[in-house]
């Protein structure tokens, strides 16, 4: 059985490749309900973790849950602990118990248990987002492996919605019109794509995106704007204001563009309060700000430079299409303000909350290699002591822009040879978004591990932490770092003292 499955912020969607269909898969929920996504929720029951529908249902009596844990993945620290309740794991066996949640309810409370058995085998063509770093991509593939899932493939999640659109808007892309974005407003992040679609390609030229913009911050707005309307001031628990976005969030995915107001329930607060009705035209000037961030987002990718250094300006006459996807475009006011710009190129999907795993399902079902074209979407590199350790400098690895390599490709590798000048590496690696015009990094910048390699070999073994760096009085050992990358995005250095035959590997 092969899978495409959208991790989200709020809701993961999984579709199945069947037959050159791709139905939505639907789970059962303790109450018999019937859902189409698995919420992204974990909660705490008798010291154990559990997920899913299952989560939703114990919160809703008072087990202590997080909703949203996505976006700690976009954190830069990796080691990161989670507290839920009495129960504090790392981020990544947050998520690893979370997907193997998911495996089991697939195989046991899905409308895929009575054609597979627990044990069957379920490949999948998973997704992350556009902007990721490796970290992110590194902890997803490692969280779905040791879930059980056989990962057949990570596409960013515009990819794999690029997918989706070629799949039902084929006629729309022609010789003159070959350009398509794709404009993702998820739970959680909102990413934005420019994708080529000539001779049947599916290549990515540029992409965008905010980390931290999504459905849980127009919840958010909304929250502030009921409690201003109520005249409610005091400081709320962490609990009911959880309650409290759940209640705003189905008053807004209930909109529809006819919509004139909302009612929210504040029973959470106070089981005497009666609910809120606020306007749809104020809630709607509250969160136009957001849409305008991601709207910003659209330029630098309609006026990109390609992987081969050429410059890319799409003028609307260009695009085949805007394809919206992603559970947080459903609030009308995100295509009318597409619209507004775009006039009648903007589609939407019409299955906007699954559109990434359904373009993952579609990916899963390709024998052959993936026909996407994947990128760096940010520098990467590191900075390196000098000077006996009082100043660094930075060297960038692999450029924005530079191109994965596809599935079944072999190891995209960078490799660097010199003389050790100190007795110790200390290797900060971080990607940023831009660089600087000293070639330093800057914008949104994420760090990631810093390794300590001893360079001489009396200092290995020892604990290096906190150690200073200290020049050598003559050259030391030839070292090689060697960077390679998978079409999974994921980066490993290896560092080797060639004279010594002494090597470490580390995954970044």
């Amino acid at each position: 059985m092969r899978l495409g499955i959208d991790l989200g912020t709020t809701r993961t969607v999984v579709a199945v490749a069947d037959r050159g269909n791709f139905p939505i898969v639907t789970f059962t929920t303790p109450e018999g309900d019937v859902l189409d996504h698995y919420p992204t929720v974990s909660a705490v029951v008798d010291g154990e973790l559990v997920h899913g529908p299952h989560a939703v249902a114990h919160a809703r009596e008072g087990a202590p849950s997080l909703a949203s844990w996505k976006r700690l993945l976009g954190e830069p620290n990796a080691r990161q602990r989670v507290t839920i309740g009495d129960v504090e794991v790392s981020l990544a066996e947050l998520v690893t118990s979370f997907l193997r949640s998911l495996r089991s309810d697939l195989v046991e409370g899905s409308n895929l248990s009575r054609e597979e058995d627990e044990d069957a085998p379920l490949e999948a063509v998973v997704s992350v987002p556009a902007n990721a770093h490796s970290t992110q991509r590194f902890v997803t593939l490692e969280a779905f492996r040791r879930a059980g899932f056989v990962v057949r493939g990570m596409l960013n999640e515009p990819s794999a919605a690029g997918l989706e659109y070629a799949h039902r808007h084929e006629r729309t892309i022609t010789a003159a019109r070959e350009h398509v974005v794709i404009y993702d407003l998820g739970g959680g992040t909102f990413d934005t794509a420019l994708l080529s679609m000539a001779s049947g390609g599916h290549d990515v030229v540029a992409t965008s995106g905010v980390s931290r913009l999504g459905g849980d911050d127009f919840d958010a707005a909304l929250l502030d704007l009921v409690l201003e309307t109520a005249s409610i001031d005091a400081p709320l628990t962490a609990e009911v204001r959880a309650a409290l976005l759940l209640e705003c969030r189905l008053a807004k995915e209930a909109l529809n563009p006819s919509s004139r107001r909302l009612v929210v329930d504040l029973s959470a607060l106070d089981p005497e309060r009666e609910a809120v009705t606020v306007t749809v035209a104020a809630f709607y000037e509250r969160v136009r700000p957001l849409v305008e961030r991601s709207m910003a987002s659209l330029d630098p990718v309609l006026r990109a430079e390609s992987t081969d250094g050429e410059s890319v300006d799409v003028s609307d006459a260009d695009l085949a299409g805007i394809y919206v996807v992603g559970g947080g475009s459903g609030l009308p006011l995100v295509p009318r303000v597409l619209r507004e710009r775009f006039g009648r190129r903007v589609h939407r999907s019409p299955y906007p909350s699954a559109a990434t795993a359904i373009g993952c399902a579609i990916a899963a079902a390709i024998d052959a290699t993936l026909p996407v074209a994947e990128q760096f979407t940010r520098h990467l590199g590191v900075f390196r002591e000098e000077r006996a350790g009082t100043s660094v400098s930075f060297d960038r690895i692999f450029a924005k822009g530079t191109a994965m390599p596809a599935e079944g490709q072999a190891p995209l590798t960078e490799t660097r040879v010199y003389r050790a000048a100190h007795d110790l590496g200390h290797f900060r690696f971080i990607e940023c978004a831009e660089l600087g015009s000293a070639g330093g990094p800057s914008g949104d910048i994420s760090p990631h591990a810093e390794i300590l390699f001893p360079f001489l070999p009396a200092l290995r073994g020892q604990v290096l932490t906190d150690r200073p760096t200290e020049r050598l009085a003559s050259p030391g050992p030839r070292i090689e770092e060697r960077y390679e990358v998978d079409a999974s995005g994921v980066i490993a250095v290896t560092i080797t003292d060639l004279d010594a035959g002494y090597s470490e590997r580390h995954v970044l």
